[in-house]
């Protein structure tokens, strides 16, 4: 008699590989979550997760995985994961908006570089910052019910159908663009919306809101369209953040460069001049100057030959160079004369290749480096101006070095010490360059069609920079049209963000304009061109200046470097023999006659961010001195006047940053 026993029945589940950063791989039951993944390593890392990079795309945490995969967790110090979270926010916000303004119809709701925004139709109602206040109040409703964001596959058909019931005609012209496999919705709480997303596992992650501004924007962007209600804001996982955020929002507004611009008589603006078109006061004149005598100087010791060139060209020149089919809308129209079309110039490089195209070059002329403070003109559209920082009359910091490649290393290299230089004169601690590259699918619309250049120019540009050890990222379908860029990104005392300058490598004009150069063959050879900006236009770096300093110039840059202060009438023929001593070494001084009391001179000058104040009275005339005060500091004593003048002319000299 045998006794038979129950098999055991052995399930084969379907594993995957995942592959993490860290070159380690682990098996995963196929179907499993990054969020999933996450809580097997530890439930703490799993509370910190908000997305997840899969082979490179970004991702729900949530979404099920289901092949061999390589993973990043994404979290707040992520960027991709800040991203993730302000575009959930935006969608928490437009539930808590469909609560209150029930019919409200959505166009987008994108993510910010800080925080995010949705534009929306309100019908014949207004939103008042009232509304804001309770919004962000049922926002942290919604947020503590922790709802979670979920992902809808669809077809088109069925998103139109549940589009066209709900009479929305912003996601329909949304739809016109989407094909069938990539539509996809997303719902949270009694919300739902198209979009691709991705988003974070749930509302309970947020903790923190701030909801900023009311603005107006146009649909599309486009002032022939309904003008939409544009709701701004802020989120954060805790509240500390958020109070930390909003107190450098308070500071920002003291720095904003447009008060601190017009309080410091630096520029204005007109409407008989026309927007975008700054007019500089002489304040504002004398830091250009400054700037300018900076470059200068920096650029004859780097062999750079200064050229000038006219404001308008033909027709032809830009269509020559390409910026015609690539750039044209950013160009003003043109101007017929004479029976032929002349543009603005919106750049300098077409003419400064028609200077080195002047006279024959042999490998000898070469590097062959050309500057201009050049002046543009650029046809930003109304919405898009702001201040010194977006403009339709700019000038430019330029240069293009025309060079081979073997000298491109030693250039490039070059530039970038240029721009380290520059930092530290400014005082700018924190930097990063973006190497921008081109998008092959965009070959021959947004990028010349030169698929091999744009290799061996990119691999060019990453390299110099990986050996310099010079801090970068990289960034797909940034690049100029006729090769890769660096973007040169700031960062002020207070931590904001501005785009400096830019370095770009350019493979394709060169061939366009036929330059050339003999080489040691005594045969012809096409040269490779840099075009760089260290210092971006005045009107862009002087709005970060503003900010940066918050109107504090250094002394070398302030446009009154000192001013005396006489305490009487009385005192006024010493005050002239102390200005004419400043005068003589080169700094600018203004004596303040007016017949007001001396703690009222004081205060005015401090408003004006004057360095040093000079108070002169019987003592002083009688010792031959002046009693200093510093910008921000107060009284710092007494000093003989030829000490003083030593003192200051040194400092001007040297260019010191602080204070």
């Amino acid at each position: 008699m045998y006794l038979c026993l129950p098999t055991k029945r052995v399930i084969q589940r379907n594993m995957i590989n995942i592959s993490f950063p860290d070159g380690a791989v682990r098996q995963y039951e196929n179907g499993t979550s990054a969020l999933g993944i996450a809580k097997s390593i530890s439930e703490g890392l799993a509370k910190k997760v908000l997305a997840a990079k899969i082979n490179g795309e970004v991702w729900d945490a949530t979404r099920p995985i289901e092949q061999d995969a390589s993973l990043q967790l994404l979290t707040w110090t992520d960027a991709e994961g800040q991203n993730t979270f302000w575009h959930s926010s935006a969608h928490l916000m437009a539930e808590a908006v469909e609560s209150m303004f029930p019919g409200v119809k959505f166009w987008v709701g994108p993510a910010l570089e800080k925080g995010f925004y949705y534009d929306m139709d309100l019908g014949d109602r207004k939103m008042t910052e009232d509304d804001l206040r309770e919004l962000e109040k049922r926002m942290n409703e919604l947020a503590k019910k922790a709802n979670p964001y979920q992902r809808k596959e669809i077809s088109k058909q069925d998103a139109i159908k549940y589009f066209t019931d709900k009479g929305d005609e912003y996601k329909l012209d949304l739809l016109q663009n989407l094909n069938d496999g990539g539509i996809t919705f997303y719902s949270q709480g009694a919300f739902t919306d198209l979009c691709r997303g991705p988003h974070i596992p749930n509302t309970g992650f947020i903790k923190a809101i701030k909801l900023t501004s009311i603005a107006g924007a146009y649909w599309k962007g486009d002032e022939k369209n309904k003008m939409l209600t544009r709701v701004y804001g802020i989120s954060f996982p805790n509240q500390k953040e958020l109070d930390e955020y909003l107190a450098m929002l308070e500071e920002a507004k003291k720095r904003d460069h447009r008060k601190l611009g017009k309080e410091l008589g630096i520029y204005t603006m007109n409407d008989d001049i026309g927007q975008g078109l700054i007019l500089w006061m002489p304040n504002g004149t004398v830091i250009i100057e400054e700037l300018e005598k900076l470059a200068k100087e920096t650029e004859q010791d780097g062999g750079y030959k200064r050229v000038v060139t006219p404001h308008i060209a033909k027709e032809n020149l830009y269509i020559t160079s390409g910026h015609l089919p690539y750039y044209a809308d950013s160009m003003f129209p043109p101007m017929e004369m004479d029976g032929e079309k002349y543009y603005l110039k919106s750049m300098n490089c077409p003419h400064h290749h028609k200077i080195y195209d002047a006279e024959p070059k042999s490998y000898r002329d070469l590097p062959y480096r050309l500057a201009e403070y050049g002046t543009c003109y650029r046809y930003e559209q109304s919405g898009e101006l702001f201040g010194l920082m977006r403009v339709r009359c700019l000038h430019m910091n330029d240069a293009h070095i025309y060079c081979t490649k073997e000298q491109f290393k030693q250039e490039f290299e070059a530039v970038n010490a240029m721009y380290l230089k520059y930092f530290k004169i400014f005082g700018i601690e924190k930097y990063v360059m973006r190497l921008s590259l081109h998008d092959p699918e965009k070959l021959g619309q947004k990028y010349v069609n030169q698929p091999e250049l744009w290799k061996e120019t990119e691999d060019m540009v990453r390299k110099v920079l990986i050996e310099t050890g010079v801090p970068f990222v990289e960034a797909k379908g940034e690049g100029a049209f006729y090769g890769p860029k660096i973007d040169v990104q700031i960062w002020s005392t207070i931590g904001r963000e501005f785009t400096l300058a830019t370095n770009q490598v350019d493979f394709a004009q060169p061939r366009s304009f036929n330059l050339s150069f003999t080489n040691q063959d005594n045969e012809p050879e096409i040269p490779l061109i840099i075009h760089r900006a260290p210092l971006g236009t005045h009107e862009r770096f002087i709005g970060f200046l503003l900010e940066h300093y918050a109107g504090k110039f250094p002394v070398w840059l302030a446009p009154v470097q000192a001013r005396i202060l006489p305490i009487s009438d009385k005192f006024l023929d010493y005050a002239r023999s102390v200005e004419k001593q400043l005068k003589r070494a080169g700094v600018r001084v203004e004596i303040d006659d007016r017949q007001e009391k001396i703690g009222r001179k004081i205060r005015d000058t401090e408003i004006m961010k004057v360095p040093y104040m000079l108070v002169v009275g019987e003592k002083e005339m009688n010792e031959n001195k002046v009693s200093i005060r510093r910008q921000g500091k107060g009284d710092i004593g007494a000093q003989d006047v030829g000490a003083f003048v030593d003192s200051i002319a040194d400092e001007i000299e040297t260019r010191r940053s602080g204070e």
